[in-house]
Parts: structure tokens; sequence; C-alpha cells
């Protein structure tokens, strides 16, 4: 099988400058942060001189993916096109975006309009959500954790959108119940954590429900519906991707997701899949 490499790209408020020894340097308008990555095992492109030169919020790691900021809590905003996203350090590394599904963006830019209905699975902080909404779809938010939706709530407020309709529910099981209601979608985008708990505590692995989140998926789109899904598990392969996704989808095309550091280095963020419904 071809490996396809989708690599995505910076934009003004956003770049990856430099990424190793276990680490990437990134500037989010004029904040600039250093947070640990499993996948930055080869050595930097710049010396660390130059990376504390820029004066850098550093996230020390404690346990798994929580840790602590050299810096006291803080609060910024980035614009991506007409968006604008609130970011924020939290104390699980992330500050509210991943800039690297910006292959993802441009993708739901292209094959949306304002006839369409979006329904985005796992949804964060709405990233996707707003790139949808900005296009006219008609769009659904789904995620399990309260504060989160509150989180995409003042994106689409901040990027003056508005009309996403906000689901606090498990995601599979309202795809589920989505179903059982006969609703029909133009484009899914689904980005599940590798391990995840629901709403009301339910305790899962992507491994055991990629199959049944690629089948709902494939029974709630539309004939010439799109699938997009992200994994960060390495607990499954490609292979194993495009085997589940081959069972119900005639088109698949999967492949790596990774970002170019501006020092020339490459880093690696996931697996990415994209299947479309045949008429």
């Amino acid at each position: 099988m071809t490996i396809n490499k989708w690599l995505s790209n910076s934009f003004d408020d956003y770049e990856l400058i430099d990424a190793g020894g276990g680490q990437k340097l990134e500037r989010w308008g004029e904040i600039y942060t250093i947070r640990p990555d499993v996948n930055a095992y080869f050595s930097p492109g710049l010396p660390k001189e130059q990376w504390n030169s820029f004066k850098p919020l550093v996230f020390k790691e404690f346990e798994n993916t929580k840790g602590k900021w050299s810096s006291t809590h803080t609060n910024w905003h980035i614009a991506y096109r007409s968006l604008v996203f609130n970011l924020e350090t939290t104390k699980f590394k992330h500050v509210g975006l991943f800039p690297e599904q910006e292959v993802n963006w441009k993708f739901i830019t292209q094959h949306l309009n304002p006839s369409h209905r979006f329904l985005n699975l796992f949804a964060y902080t709405g990233a996707a959500s707003m790139v949808a909404r900005a296009t006219g779809a008609e769009v659904i938010h789904v995620d399990s954790v309260k504060q989160l939706i509150s989180w995409a709530r003042k994106n689409m407020e901040s990027s003056q959108l508005d009309g996403i309709k906000w689901v606090h529910e498990d995601a599979l099981k309202f795809a589920q119940r989505e179903v059982k209601r006969g609703n029909k979608y133009d484009g899914i985008i689904m980005d599940p954590p590798a391990w995840g708990i629901g709403a009301k505590g339910e305790k899962w692995k992507i491994e055991d429900q990629l199959e049944p989140l690629i089948q709902i998926a494939y029974s709630l789109l539309d004939n010439d519906g799109f699938l997009i899904l992200n994994t960060y598990s390495p607990r499954i392969s490609l292979d194993e991707i495009n085997r589940i996704a081959k069972k119900y989808f005639n088109r698949v095309e999967t492949g790596e997701l990774w970002s170019k550091a501006k020092s020339g280095k490459e880093l690696f963020y996931g697996h990415l899949m994209r299947a479309t419904k045949d008429k």
C-alpha cells in the first residue's frame, strides 16, 4: 500500500519553527511555546540558545500529558483566514488548537457549501466546526466535555459566526441515534482520542471502537458525502484503518499527517483517512 504524506502548512498567525530533542518550538501570533512531543526524537535544527531567545512559554511534563507551564495562566487569540481562535495554556500541554489540521480545514472548505450538513464528532474546541460554518453549511458539533463546548462557542462568537448546534453527548451514542432518526450528512469529521471517557464516565479505547465509528459514519453519510478520520494511537496501523474503511467505502485514501518546520525539520502527527461514499 502506497503511503500518502499530507503536509500541513503554516499560516500568518502560526508557525512550527523547529522540532527535536523531544520538543517542538511554535509561534502562535506573538506568543512562542515549547512543548514536549514524542515524535520529535531527532536532533533539532536550531541551537537551543536560539529557541530560548524567543522567550517562550515552556511546558514541563510531570505525568503523562499533565504538567505545568513556565508562566502564569495566559489567554490570547490568533486568526486563521476570517476565523478567530481563543487560546490558553492548559495543564494538558495543549492550547486549544491543532494547527496540523490545516490540511483538513482546506479540504472541508473545498467540499462544503450552504446546502450541506456537516457533523463534527469529538469536536474539541471546534476549529473544524468554524471552518465548516464559514462555508454556510449547517453544522452539528458533538463533544462529551462541557468546558470544550463552551470554548468552541466562544470561538464561534469571536469569529462572528452563529447557528452551530451544540451537542453535549458521547459521540458514538449520538451518531447511533442520528441513524435511527434517519438523519444524513454531507460531511463528517472524527478526531477521536486514543482513549476516552464519555459524558457519563464511560471508558473506551479507539482500537475497540474504530470499526463501529467508521460503520456508523457510513450509515450517516448522504450518497456523495465524505468522511475525515484522524487517529493518534500507535496501536492502530494504516493497514488496519484501510482494511476496515474498505469494508464500507469504495473510495478510501489513507496516509500520514506531517508538518514542516521553518528550520526544515519534519514532524509526524498521526494517521489520516478520507473516504467518499459513492452514489
